[in-house]
């Protein structure tokens, strides 16, 4: 049974709309509308024949050309002088007017009323029949008449009204029978594609879609919600892989913290010296924590839109020299070699600076974890025509072409293997392109197989005052 609203019962329902209304049409214009539209024929046929007439009526050929016109056109033709007849067609059993009496009434009534033309509609008694009497003045002594009958129809307009109920009937039933195939045609590969959709709900997203039709849009339909399936799995993946990461950077060091304070507490209770460095890495530990909490807090509102920009002039090359010497322990203390190069000791840009500070910052903290073993990193800003591209660059394992589309999601370097970063949380490249893209700043990465990898961002030139 078809339910309320279905695509079978909308079809069905505009099948027999459109049927309704053809038949409509046709039982107006062949039964309602007929004997008018036969009657503005019939005036147009004499008013065809007429203007032949008319046109011809001088040629020495005029009476051929009259008996065709008669013949052809099914109407009687007389030409006549004020005093004689000069022509005067065989009427052929056409039911035109053969009383001459009458004939001569309004062929009288014409010449005498020195019109061009008039058109009458008489009862021709003999025939029992219309007759469509029309005249014609050719010149001051020269008149044609043209009459034909119009036959009653309303026997044919009976004949035409069982034959439309008969043709209703069948139109009703064919519209039953072809919405019924052509519903089922369209309807099954939606509802097998609608059945197939509701395993995503439940978590499934190993069931591929094949609507199994040779319809262009619902083959379409399958293809895009293959590519949905796919990526929702993806997004599932990496949600499952983003609640395990940030469990083991949660998990790290509070486990850390319990055990340095246990350690103090049980093992340092007497030795200064001790609990001092207990301490100190449990300071660490909730720094890192801290961080962990403001990054995905940041995250989140930046996502959301929630945090507005705070756009304002400044200084690219101090403000960036100003970043790197946070980084001046690393260089000192971990070997680091941190270049700077840029070919202008001052670039003007507008853009959010606490914003892009954290740009710089993760993308640094990026080329720290993931640089090669020379410990190198180079940071590039150079200014053309229109732009300053800043380049932050490692001398890494560097970054597969599958898996660069990929790589700002959060965590996703480390969801293979989870490892501790030297410093950041984690969530550097998510946050680096919800900032760039909510500043409209076009960014990307370049990346060679154990060459390195180099990610990049372009802000716009300031526009002069």
């Amino acid at each position: 049974m078809w339910k309320k609203n279905s695509l079978n019962g909308k079809i069905l329902s505009y099948f027999l709309i459109f049927s309704f209304c053809i038949l409509s049409f046709l039982w107006m214009f062949q039964v309602l509308f007929l004997d008018v539209f036969y009657q503005y024929e019939k005036t147009n046929d004499i008013l065809k024949v007429a203007d032949k007439i008319k046109n011809n009526y001088q040629r020495e050929d005029f009476t051929s050309i009259l008996e065709d016109l008669a013949f052809d056109n099914e109407v009687c033709v007389e030409v006549t002088s004020q005093t004689s007849s000069l022509f005067e067609s065989n009427f052929f059993g056409k039911g035109c007017m053969r009383e001459e009496r009458d004939k001569k009434i309004y062929m009288d009534r014409f010449i005498e009323s020195n019109q061009d033309h008039m058109m009458f509609q008489i009862e021709n008694q003999p025939m029992n029949n219309k007759v469509m009497f029309y005249a014609l003045k050719l010149d001051d002594n020269q008149y044609a008449f043209i009459h034909t009958s119009i036959r009653p129809i309303d026997s044919t307009a009976k004949i035409l009204q069982k034959q439309l109920i008969i043709v209703t009937i069948i139109v009703f039933l064919l519209s039953f029978v072809i919405s019924f195939f052509i519903s089922k045609h369209l309807s099954l590969p939606i509802i097998t594609l609608n059945n197939q959709t509701k395993s995503i709900a439940k978590g499934d997203f190993s069931q591929k879609f094949d609507s199994h039709s040779n319809i262009s849009e619902l083959n379409e339909l399958s293809d895009t919600l293959n590519y949905t399936r796919i990526e929702l799995g993806k997004t599932e993946e990496l949600r499952r892989d983003l609640m395990a990461n940030v469990s083991h950077d949660l998990k790290t060091p509070l486990t850390m913290i319990k055990a340095y304070a246990e350690m103090s507490m049980d093992l340092h209770e007497k030795n200064a010296a001790k609990r001092r460095e207990d301490m100190n890495i449990i300071i660490s530990e909730v720094d890192r924590l801290t961080l962990l909490v403001e990054d995905i807090l940041n995250l989140s509102k930046m996502q959301s839109n929630i945090e507005d920009l705070n756009y304002e002039d400044f200084d690219f090359i101090p403000f960036t020299q100003e970043i790197l010497k946070r980084y001046q322990f690393y260089q000192e203390t971990e070997n680091y070699k941190i270049d700077f190069v840029h070919d202008m000791d001052s670039i003007q840009i507008h853009a959010d600076k606490k914003k892009i500070e954290q740009v710089i910052y993760n993308l640094i903290n990026n080329a720290i974890n993931y640089t090669g073993d020379d410990n190198y990193i180079k940071i590039s800003i150079s200014k053309n025509e229109n732009s300053i591209l800043v380049e932050i660059s490692d001398t890494g394992k560097g970054i597969k072409e599958e898996d660069i589309p990929y790589i700002w999601d959060r965590y996703y370097k480390n969801k293979k293997k989870h490892k501790r970063n030297l410093v950041g949380t984690g969530l550097g490249l998510s946050i680096v392109k919800s900032i760039l893209e909510s500043h409209k700043f076009p960014y990307g990465v370049k990346s060679k197989i154990n060459k390195g990898t180099t990610f990049y961002f372009e802000i716009p030139n300031k526009k002069e005052d």
